[in-house]
C-alpha cells in the first residue's frame, strides 16, 4: 500500500490541539460533575419520572372516583365475616326485667358467652387484618418511593453525563477539530458507547419530520441555482430598483425575501447568490478594498446585504438550517410552531426591518456613490445574456409556488403538513427532470445538516426528558421570583441575544441555550408561544454583531470592504435597532395575533 503522505496527502484527521481541548473538557465534565453536583431536591428535579407521576395522579383520581360508591357500604369480606344471627338479635332484642334475666337457663348463658367471644375474636381478626394491609401498603409505598428515588438519582447522573457530552459537542462545533457533522456524529456515538442512552434513543433525532423539511428545502435551493432562476431574480430586482444605491439595497432585500423560503442555508443564499453579484457591482463602480475606495459603494452594500440576510432568516422556518431545530425544542415543551404560524408572526416586524435597515446604514454608513444608473444597464445586459426563461426555470417556479401555497394553507385546508408538502414538491422536481437523483446525492450541505442538526436535537431533547432543562428552569425562575413575566422575559431574551458574542455558529448557540431559556421563560409566566417565537427570531438576528457569528459573516467580511472595528461597532448598533423593531413593532403585532 502506498503512503498517503508520500503522495502529498498529509494528515487528514482531526486537528490535534483542538481535539485534545474538546476531549479534555468533555472527560472532565463527565467524571467530575456527578461527584460535585448532588442530586437536587425533588421539588426542583423530578427526573424522567415526572410525566409518569402526572399520569399516576390522574389514575389515582380516577380510582378515587370509582371507589366512592363502594365506600357507602361495608367491604364484602367484612360482611361475609359478620355473624349472620347478630342483625336479627339487634332488631328483635328488647329490654327484659332483671328478674327475667336471672331466670335465663345455663344453656342460654353459654350461647351469649359464645357470641360475645366470637364477636371479640372477629373484631381482633379484622383489626389484625387492617393492620397487616396497612403495613403491606406502607411497605409497597416505601418500596415505590425508594425505586422512584433510585430512578431520579440515576436520571440526574445520566443527565449530567449527557450534559458533558453535549457541552463537548458544542465546544467541538466551535473549535472545529473536525467538520461540524463529524463532531456531531462522534457525540451521538458517545451517548450510546458510554451507556448514557440506548442506541435507539441516540439515533432518534434523525427521524424528526421538521429536520427533513429543511433537507428537502436544500434540494429546492439546488434547483434555483442549477436552473439559474436565483440569479435571474437578483438581476430582475436590480434592474427594477437599481437606479440609486438605496434602491439597489432594497433590490437585494427583495431578492432575499423571495429566495429565503426555499434556500435554507443563509450561507448559500448570501455567499452563493447575492455576494458574487454585489461584488461585481461594487467593482464595476470602482469600489475596491485594495486601493482605498471601499466606501464608494462596496462597504455599504456589504453591511446591508449581510444584515438583510439575517432578517429574512428570522422570517421563515425554512430560511436557515437551525430554525427547525428551535422549532423541535419548542415542541418538546408542547408548543406547536408550523411554517405558517412562524411566517405570520414574523411578517410585520420582518418587513419593517427590511425597510429600515438599508436606510439605517445609508444614513449611518453612507456610500460615496448614491446614483447608480449603470447598475440598471448591467442588470439588463446580464438578463439579455441569460435569454428567455428556460422550461426548467418555469417548472421550478410552478413547483415552488405550489409548495409555498401548501405551506401556507395546506395543513388547515387539506391536512397536509409542511414536510409532506416539501416531499411532494421534491417528487415533482424529480419527475419533471428539474433535478436528478445525482443532484440529490451531491447536495452535501443537506446531508451534513441532517447529521449535526439531528444529533443536537436528540441531545437537547433528552436533556429535557431527563429533567435537566426543567430543573434549570425552576432554579432560575425561582431566583427571578417577584418580577413580572414581561420584565423577566425581556431580561432573558436580551441575555440570550448578546450571548452570541461567545458563539461562532447560530446552530451552536441555539443548541446550547434555546431550550433552557425557553423553559425559564415559561416558568416565569411568559405565554409559551410568544416566548418560543421570540427566541426563534433572536436565534437569527443576534449574528449581526460580529464577523464570525454565522456562515456568511466570514465570507462577507473576507471581501475586505469593512474594517473589523467598524463591523463590530455597526453590528452592535444594528443589534439595538433589530431588538427595538422586533420588541416594539413585533410586540404590537403579536398582541393583535393574541399571542399575549
Amino acid at each position: 500500500m502506498s503512503n498517503p503522505e508520500s503522495q502529498g496527502g498529509g494528515w487528514q484527521g482531526a486537528k490535534p490541539l483542538r481535539l485534545l481541548a474538546t476531549l479534555a473538557v468533555g472527560c472532565l465534565l463527565y467524571v467530575i460533575l456527578p461527584r460535585v453536583a448532588p442530586v437536587p431536591d425533588a421539588k426542583f428535579f423530578a427526573g424522567s419520572a415526572a410525566a409518569k407521576a402526572k399520569n399516576g395522579e390522574k389514575g389515582a383520581k380516577l380510582g378515587e372516583k370509582s371507589a366512592k360508591p363502594a365506600d357507602k357500604s361495608k367491604p364484602a369480606e367484612a360482611k361475609a365475616a359478620e355473624p349472620k344471627s347478630e342483625p336479627k338479635t339487634e332488631l328483635k332484642a328488647e329490654p327484659k326485667p332483671a328478674a327475667a334475666a336471672k331466670k335465663l337457663s345455663a344453656k342460654e348463658l353459654d350461647v351469649q358467652r359464645i357470641e360475645a367471644e366470637a364477636r371479640v375474636k372477629f373484631e381482633a381478626a379484622a383489626k389484625a387484618k387492617a393492620e397487616a394491609e396497612a403495613k403491606v401498603k406502607a411497605e409497597a409505598e416505601a418500596k415505590t418511593k425508594a425505586e422512584a428515588e433510585k430512578v431520579r438519582q440515576a436520571d440526574w447522573v445520566r443527565g449530567l453525563h449527557l450534559f458533558a457530552i453535549f457541552v463537548a459537542t458544542i465546544l467541538g462545533i466551535i473549535l472545529r477539530p473536525l467538520p461540524m457533522g463529524a463532531v456531531a456524529m462522534i457525540g451521538v456515538g458517545l451517548t450510546a458507547i458510554t451507556g448514557t442512552l440506548p442506541i435507539g434513543d441516540s439515533l432518534s433525532g434523525f427521524a424528526e419530520k421538521t429536520l427533513w423539511l429543511i433537507i428537502v428545502a436544500f434540494m429546492f435551493a439546488r434547483g434555483f441555482i442549477k436552473t439559474g432562476l436565483g440569479t435571474r431574480i437578483a438581476y430582475f430586482f436590480m434592474r427594477l430598483l437599481g437606479k440609486r444605491t438605496l434602491g439597489l439595497a432594497y433590490g437585494f432585500a427583495a431578492t432575499e425575501f423571495v429566495l429565503a423560503p426555499v434556500v435554507p442555508s443563509n450561507t448559500a443564499r448570501t455567499a452563493g447568490i447575492i455576494m458574487p453579484i454585489m461584488r461585481s457591482l461594487a467593482r464595476a463602480y470602482g469600489s475596491n478594498p485594495e486601493d482605498g475606495t471601499a466606501r464608494k459603494i462596496g462597504a455599504y452594500l456589504t453591511m446591508t446585504c449581510f444584515n438583510l440576510d439575517l432578517i429574512v432568516s428570522a422570517m421563515f422556518l425554512t430560511a436557515m438550517a437551525a430554525n427547525p431545530m428551535t422549532q423541535k425544542f419548542a415542541a418538546d415543551f408542547g408548543i406547536t410552531i408550523t411554517w405558517n404560524s412562524w411566517f405570520v408572526a414574523a411578517i410585520v416586524p420582518g418587513l419593517v426591518g427590511l425597510l429600515v435597515i438599508p436606510y439605517f446604514f445609508y444614513k449611518l454608513y453612507k456610500p460615496e456613490i448614491t446614483e447608480t444608473p449603470e447598475a440598471v444597464e448591467m442588470a439588463t445586459a446580464r438578463l439579455k445574456e441569460m435569454g428567455r426563461p428556460s422550461m426548467s426555470e418555469w417548472l421550478m417556479v410552478a413547483v415552488f409556488s405550489f409548495v409555498l401555497v401548501l405551506w401556507v394553507i395546506g395543513e388547515k385546508s387539506f391536512g397536509i403538513d409542511g414536510t409532506t408538502a416539501a416531499l411532494l414538491g421534491l417528487a415533482l422536481l424529480l419527475l419533471t427532470g428539474v433535478l436528478t437523483w445525482k443532484d440529490v446525492l451531491e447536495e452535501h450541505n443537506a446531508w451534513d445538516v441532517l447529521i449535526w442538526t439531528g444529533g443536537l436535537i436528540m441531545m437537547a431533547g433528552f436533556l429535557n426528558k431527563l429533567g435537566m432543562i426543567p430543573w434549570f428552569s425552576k432554579v432560575v425562575g425561582a431566583s427571578m421570583a417577584g418580577h413580572s413575566w414581561q420584565f423577566g422575559f425581556l431580561v432573558l431574551a436580551v441575555t440570550y441575544f448578546y450571548a452570541h458574542y461567545f458563539f461562532a455558529s447560530m446552530t451552536a448557540h441555539a443548541g446550547a441555550m434555546y431550550a433552557a431559556f425557553l423553559g425559564v421563560a415559561i416558568t416565569l409566566g411568559a405565554p409559551p408561544m410568544l416566548a418560543a417565537l421570540v427566541l426563534c427570531f433572536f436565534s437569527n438576528l443576534h449574528a449581526s454583531m460580529t464577523h464570525y457569528g454565522t456562515g456568511p459573516a466570514p465570507a462577507m467580511f473576507g471581501l475586505g470592504y469593512v474594517p473589523i472595528g467598524t463591523w463590530w461597532r455597526l453590528g452592535f448598533m444594528v443589534s439595538v435597532v433589530n431588538i427595538l423593531i422586533w420588541v416594539v413593532v413585533g410586540g404590537a403585532w403579536w398582541k393583535v395575533l393574541h399571542l399575549w
